[in-house]
């Protein structure tokens, strides 16, 4: 599903309204070619909006939303249904690329949720179905509620995050990972190893820290910035090819940060 063009993406959260718009429009414009938002976010017109306006073919497109986090009311199949139809509506699409459970509290959130998403994926509604924030348990229960495979995973990731049980859990699987936060939320500029690699190639630490990511089999990212100069930083790591020396001095990084952590999750 992801390839060189779509393996480096554009977050949304947070960006809305005009602004929001326009930001997404230049990303579209600047050579971004997957988009990810979400219900939550409140800002699913916004970047329908920015799909329409931007000078791209739809089709050329990897367009991402997620319904059903755990903030959200308590979970019904009607109450997700409604969600997923809302989602078409406020996008203004006939076809969603990549559709996610947003954020299971329970087990039963995901026995509730995913026949939904399913049902959508058989009618070719939604081309991809994606879990988000998914543990290795809730993964065990997708596989077995699931006749159709889990495309994407999306999940923290990042040099402080690397992620190594569930990637190898997925080792086995098609599915591939997708990082939210893969900057760590600006953690990676004060990491000596990665700042010391950045200056080697000459970019910044968010682009090594992206390039890092890209390294990885199977995993794409959605770095997150309203500014159209990070935009363009950040694409930067497209054409960044890191080493074997540079990769092995960033996993070696002894350090943890995890930026989304509510007390209740059992990670």
């Amino acid at each position: 599903m992801f390839d060189s063009r779509t393996q480096i993406g554009l977050g949304t959260y947070s960006l809305t309204g005009t602004d929001g718009t326009d930001i997404v429009q230049a990303a579209i414009e600047h050579g971004y070619r997957h988009i990810d938002t979400a219900r939550l976010y409140g800002n699913e017109a916004d970047v329908g909006t920015a799909i329409a306006n931007a000078d791209v073919d739809r089709d050329d497109l990897l367009v991402a939303t997620k319904v059903a986090h755990f903030e959200e009311p308590e979970k019904t199949t009607e109450y997700v249904e409604r969600a997923v139809e809302e989602s078409f509506e406020r996008l203004g699409l006939d076809r969603i690329d990549l559709l996610y459970h947003h954020w299971p509290r329970s087990q039963a959130d995901i026995e509730t949720v995913l026949p939904v998403l399913e049902d959508r994926v058989a009618n070719g509604r939604v081309d991809n179905l994606g879990v988000s924030n998914y543990t290795v348990a809730d993964l065990e229960l997708a596989r077995d509620l699931l006749d159709v495979p889990i495309d994407a995973l999306q999940v923290e990731m990042h040099p402080l995050l690397p992620q190594h049980e569930l990637r190898e859990f997925l080792s086995d699987s098609d599915t591939q990972v997708v990082a939210y936060s893969p900057l760590a939320q600006t953690e990676v500029f004060d990491v000596d190893a990665i700042s010391a690699v950045a200056e080697k190639h000459g970019v910044s630490e968010a682009v090594v820290s992206l390039a890092w990511l890209r390294s990885k089999d199977g995993v794409a990212a959605i770095p997150r910035t309203s500014s159209v100069d990070h935009l363009r930083d950040n694409f930067r790591a497209r054409s960044v090819d890191l080493d074997t020396e540079d990769i092995a001095r960033i996993d070696a990084i002894d350090r943890t940060h995890r930026c989304e952590d509510p007390g209740w999750m059992t990670w």
